[in-house]
């Protein structure tokens, strides 16, 4: 079934107008509406004075600050901790191809992971960004959109770096995410799309598409489904990607792991982020396209290097 593009922009302005809403009524309900805990018993009780007057809990500001419900900072620290096994770091999203193809005292300066970073986000936010927003905005249409990505990413080194990325976070969420995970529309469509892949010839949806799991369509639907706004899941995304690509330059030799903390913890690297997100916010998956073609070249000359490290 194709995509209604006009649709996927309203959608878009509704998620974010959406977004508006739901902290401002964050903000109201931090005022002084009254919520009800459950009961708890032994050693997790609230003391006799933080009880209401019918024996309920009732939120104090500080119980309201540290309610999950409120904040889903618990979800998304986990979705953005490096100890998910997804493979990332087995590659270096073509930087070792790059060192490679550049004269040793190009790469000697301490501004070349910056310079090579700077690259690799402007490609990752104009060839799969739109994607992914696309996912969240639609999840339901996850499986002709991945089908999309894989048709439009041309460099066979980065489609399989994509597809081994995103089929491991489709076992994480099996085995460890899916059971915790409330019912909804992002949960069926990763429940899906799992049974497709494993069974393709059972597809009755459309028989055109092929099921691949590119990690961008991949990871929008599974934030989604745990409850993640539109803006946490790209700004993650992005970010994830940044600390995979410094962990593969220290483990390259081109800087010291301090000073990789120091390029991640920057300012610039956070308005480089909200910059890409800014330009692809509202453009649609037919308007990706790669914005660094020499970046397909590095990568794809990846396995014609002498001795390599990574995977990619």
């Amino acid at each position: 079934m194709p995509i209604d593009h006009d649709e996927l922009s309203l959608k878009q302005e509704i998620s974010r107008l959406e977004n508006e809403l739901s902290i401002a009524r964050a903000r109201l309900t931090g005022v002084g509406t009254p919520h009800t805990l459950p009961q708890l018993s032994g050693p997790f009780a609230l003391p006799i004075e933080d009880r209401g007057n019918d024996g309920s809990e009732e939120t104090t500001d500080k119980q309201l600050l540290f309610s999950t419900s409120q904040n889903p900072s618990h979800t998304l620290l986990h979705l953005a901790d490096t100890a998910l096994p997804l493979g990332s770091f087995a590659f270096s999203s073509g930087l070792e191809s790059y060192l490679a193809h550049h004269k040793p005292a190009h790469n000697a300066g301490p501004d070349i992971l910056p310079k090579f970073l700077n690259l690799s986000l402007h490609s990752l936010a104009t060839t799969t960004l739109p994607y992914l927003i696309a996912a969240y905005m639609t999840p339901g249409a996850l499986q002709q959109l991945d089908d999309e990505l894989d048709a439009c990413t041309l460099c066979p080194v980065a489609k399989r770096a994509s597809i081994s990325q995103g089929r491991a976070l489709l076992t994480v969420w099996e085995r460890a995410l899916k059971v915790e995970t409330p019912p909804n529309a992002a949960k069926d469509a990763l429940s899906a799309f799992c049974a497709a892949l494993r069974a393709p010839s059972t597809n009755e949806v459309d028989d055109d598409v092929e099921f691949h799991g590119h990690f961008a369509p991949i990871y929008s639907v599974v934030s989604r489904a745990q409850n993640l706004t539109l803006h946490q899941t790209a700004y993650t995304f992005l970010l994830n990607h940044a600390k995979a690509v410094a962990s593969a330059a220290v483990r390259a030799g081109v800087l010291g792991p301090y000073a990789a903390q120091g390029v991640l913890g920057g300012n610039w690297l956070r308005a480089m982020i909200e910059k890409a997100m800014e330009t692809q916010w509202s453009r649609n998956p037919v308007e990706a396209g790669q914005g660094v073609p020499a970046l397909d070249v590095w990568t794809g000359r990846h396995e014609k290097l002498y001795s390599r490290i990574f995977n990619s």
